[in-house]
């Protein structure tokens, strides 16, 4: 029997955290090593399991994968989280890209300095407002069904999850326009093995702190 996928990453959220949501969304237990100094990294790049020198890197059914959509899309498809056809497929990662750059906007906010940071976090939720949510909330009300493509939990229904909840650290009430959007976010949280990860002690990450983007800013020289 195959272990346990084991993801090499900073103890943090960054590019790994979609990752973990998937495994954990799908029911799959896994190990984390995680790279805590700058020597951490050089020792994969050297060590030849890095195929294009950049973590996040996933030990996973005899292949060190790296690059996070070719990652999530393998899980999603292992885990018949990809839809039942190409078609399906197709919307699933047109939905995923959209939650993706709203993801990347927030992810990068942590990085900015202070002056520069409020303009981007009110352009996170004009974005989130005018751009990303209405999307979903259309999808979601055209053909009136719990789940964004079909009617079965697919990997763009855990990613928006992880977006609605990224962006309301940004803003609490941000989806206070979205009624389904609401709706979808207290069923999907309680789908059980996502209800479990949202529990304290698992390894969800939490949002990052001073601290953490200092040791950050260390390990990959920005």
């Amino acid at each position: 029997m195959a272990g346990k996928p084991k993801l090499h990453y900073p103890c943090g959220r960054g590019k790994m955290e979609s990752i973990r949501w998937l495994l954990a969304a799908a029911g799959v237990e896994f190990e984390e090593e995680f790279i805590e100094k700058k020597e951490d990294l050089e020792k994969l790049r050297n060590g030849g399991s890095l195929l294009f020198q950049q973590v996040p890197m996933v030990e996973i059914d005899g292949m060190k994968m790296v690059q996070t959509r070719a990652i999530l899309s393998y899980i999603a498809a292992k885990y018949n989280l990809y839809g039942k056809d190409l078609k399906e497929r197709a919307w699933i990662d047109m939905y995923v890209e959209g939650t993706t750059d709203l993801m990347g906007m927030i992810m990068y906010l942590p990085l900015q300095s202070s002056d520069t940071r409020e303009k981007s976090l009110a352009l996170i939720i004009e974005r989130a407002t005018t751009r990303y949510f209405p999307v979903y909330e259309k999808a979601l009300k055209d053909h009136g069904h719990d789940y964004l493509v079909g009617n079965k939990l697919s990997w763009a229904d855990i990613h928006l999850l992880e977006a609605i909840l990224m962006t309301e650290e940004c803003k609490p009430d941000i989806l206070s326009a979205f009624p389904l959007l609401q709706a979808f976010k207290g069923r999907i949280s309680n789908v059980p093995t996502i209800k479990k990860f949202l529990q304290p002690g698992s390894k969800r990450k939490p949002p990052p702190d001073e601290k953490y983007i200092a040791n950050v800013r260390k390990i990959f020289n920005v």
